[in-house]
């Protein structure tokens, strides 16, 4: 069963925790990143029990979890959905389109995000985060069956933009990267070998001010995360706590997407839809918030 981890400020200090209900057990794991809590933390989160929760989750200040020490790695036009919205067709993306975001814009679920005062369109996407659990420093391939081997869990990732700078610029890096265009979490979502077996189940889905922009299976990624892993281990080494965006789907209403003005509310909202059609569990994921601030 899938596990929900925060990081949270408590009494001053960060911790990390596992969610129980509406109700948090702090974990006793040293060190403050999300590397640590990889390499040192998992095995308490599993074994976490509802009888440990002495927190109220609505009485903390939640963080990101994934922390700014972390590589913030992303891809960008991998959804089948998306690439035909653009006017393209998915089976001739002939390959994996990689870039980074710098790690310092990663900001929590519920942060504002800053617009700079040079930037008139800001654009938002809902995309699924992959925490990186065993290093990658060398060529190897990875299979499908081994993604609980290589990645420890999933989040949320609101990919804010900055299309005024991106396209005319013509530079990913520059026009993502502005402090607070990182919003991740709340959670990250432990899984174990089973239910990694099940991620095209997730169901991600975005709405701005209550009015659905996004919803789409991520089972339509054309390049899987077993693939990019692979080819990440070929040119870039990875770390315990590594962020990895696995890129955005369509629109969920004809047209363009309304791009974010000051005070709008992002709201992201995953969920996995099961195999019987009357049943739907929870992603245990809340919905990841962002407001566009000047």
């Amino acid at each position: 069963m899938a596990v929900k981890v925060v990081r949270y400020i408590h009494a001053g200090e960060p911790h990390w925790g596992v969610v129980h209900d509406r109700r948090i057990a702090p974990l006793r794991c040293d060190g403050a990143s999300t590397a640590d809590f990889v390499t040192k933390g998992l095995e308490a989160a599993w074994c976490s029990t509802p009888g440990e929760a002495t927190l109220a989750l609505d009485g903390v200040t939640l963080l990101p979890p994934v922390t700014p020490d972390r590589q913030f790695c992303c891809q960008g036009i991998n959804y089948a959905s998306h690439v035909r919205e653009s006017g393209m067709d998915p089976a001739k993306i002939g390959f994996n389109t990689l870039f980074t975001k710098a790690p310092s814009c990663l900001a929590a679920a519920d942060a504002d995000v800053v617009r700079p005062g040079h930037v008139r369109l800001l654009d938002y996407e809902i995309e699924l985060g992959l925490v990186v659990r065993k290093p990658l420093t060398g060529a190897l391939r990875v299979g499908p069956e081994q993604l609980h081997e290589f990645l420890a869990g999933v989040t949320i990732v609101n990919d804010i933009s900055a299309r005024d700078v991106q396209l005319p610029q013509a530079q990913f890096y520059k026009g993502k990267s502005y402090r607070s265009f990182g919003p991740v979490g709340p959670f990250l979502v432990l899984l174990n070998a089973e239910e990694w077996a099940r991620w095209p189940e997730l169901r991600m889905r975005l709405h701005v001010n209550g009015q659905p922009r996004q919803d789409t299976y991520c089972g339509d990624m054309i390049f899987k995360p077993h693939q990019t892993l692979t080819e990440f281990s070929a040119l870039h080494d990875l770390h315990p706590g590594d962020l990895i965006a696995t890129g955005t789907q369509r629109a969920a209403q004809p047209g363009p997407r309304a791009s974010l003005r000051c005070g709008c509310f992002a709201m992201c909202c995953p969920s996995v839809q099961s195999g019987n059609a009357s049943s739907r569990r929870a992603a245990r994921t809340p919905p990841t918030c962002s407001r566009a601030t000047s």
